[in-house]
């Protein structure tokens, strides 16, 4: 056990633009080298907790990073599914996530059992699971993928073959509609955050802001409506972009726009202006916030650093199938980022 440093720990009010001072991070940084620890946050993390680790991006994308790290421990500042894959690419490392409540009702919409019995349904088909899944999930699919490969990844199933995609409904709908494949089967799932994002805001706010590019994260209940949008020519095609969190900020850095309506949960608001200062990126839905994330705050943050806690456990025969199901994804050759 480390023990207290005479430091007094810091308070912040929790909201998004919050920062809990020099000291904080100074303590933060001193004990992540006495754990030998590499700190990750995801793309929603608060602005602090992004600026204070040492790598941000999407959950698999860390994840591989993380893995691939000299670091014994990884302190994963995300939603629990993210350090179970953590876990799963590195059995061998302690990983530690700072609030062990901090859920996903994506991940909690599809259980081991209810695929399991999805599967007896259809015995011949090929599992395809969103990496926003537990590592029990994961245990029971084939392929994974993440939102910016899922096209690919179906693509290379054999056409003749069903597929089961799961969790996600938006996603799945996204790769059904770009496939044109009527042998796949999608679970009714969705992330709370993501599916508020509707496609009448979506309308109103590109109506209200004519010049404006589309970034839309296709696990958005409104990433059919701008589809439309450009389909009908209300906003013009090259405008609409749909993107994963990685997705996203390649096009920040890319794009010629003077400003950018961005369809997805609203931390990634921050790494957008980090990556592209000079643009006005504005939150299609400002009140898209996850409040499983947002529950990784800076003291949960310093204890986790202090008292090795909260550790994540994964059950290794559930991890070792979970990371042949990760594994044959990359071998597609599209490993893509996570979200």
């Amino acid at each position: 056990m480390i023990a207290s440093p005479s430091v007094a720990e810091p308070r912040v009010d929790g909201s998004p633009d919050a920062w809990p001072g020099a000291a904080w991070a100074d303590e933060v940084r001193r004990l992540a080298r006495r754990r030998g620890a590499v700190i990750l946050a995801h793309n929603y993390q608060l602005p602090a907790i992004q600026d204070i680790a040492d790598h941000t991006g999407d959950s698999l994308a860390l994840s591989r990073i993380a893995a691939e790290s000299d670091a014994s421990t990884i302190v994963f500042c995300g939603v629990h599914f993210m350090a179970e894959t953590a876990k799963i690419l590195s059995p061998h490392k302690t990983v530690l996530i700072p609030d062990a409540r901090a859920g996903c009702s994506l991940a909690d919409s599809i259980t081991a059992d209810q695929l399991r019995e999805w599967k007896a349904e259809y015995p011949d088909a090929v599992v395809v699971s969103y990496v926003n899944t537990t590592a029990a999930v994961k245990a029971e699919t084939d392929i994974c993928c993440t939102s910016s490969n899922a096209v690919e990844v179906v693509a290379s199933i054999p056409a003749d073959r069903e597929v089961l995609f799961l969790p996600d409904q938006f996603l799945g709908a996204h790769v059904r509609r770009v496939l044109g494949r009527e042998n796949m089967h999608v679970w009714a799932g969705e992330c709370h955050v993501h599916a508020g994002i509707n496609g009448a805001t979506l309308t109103a706010k590109a109506e209200a802001n004519p010049d404006a590019e589309l970034f839309v994260h296709p696990e958005c209940g409104c990433a059919t409506s701008a589809l439309y949008l450009a389909g009908t020519g209300a906003v013009p095609a090259d405008r609409v972009k749909i993107l994963s969190t990685g997705g996203m900020l390649d096009a920040a850095r890319a794009s010629q726009a003077s400003s950018v309506l961005v369809a997805t949960e609203i931390g990634m608001l921050h790494q957008l202006r980090k990556a592209a200062p000079e643009i006005d990126f504005r939150a299609v839905n400002d009140r898209a916030s996850c409040r499983y994330m947002k529950m990784i705050t800076p003291e949960k943050l310093l204890r986790a650093l202090r008292e090795g806690r909260d550790e994540v456990h994964v059950d290794p025969e559930l991890a070792a199938r979970g990371r042949a199901a990760v594994q044959r994804m990359i071998e597609i050759g599209q490993p893509g980022g996570g979200e």
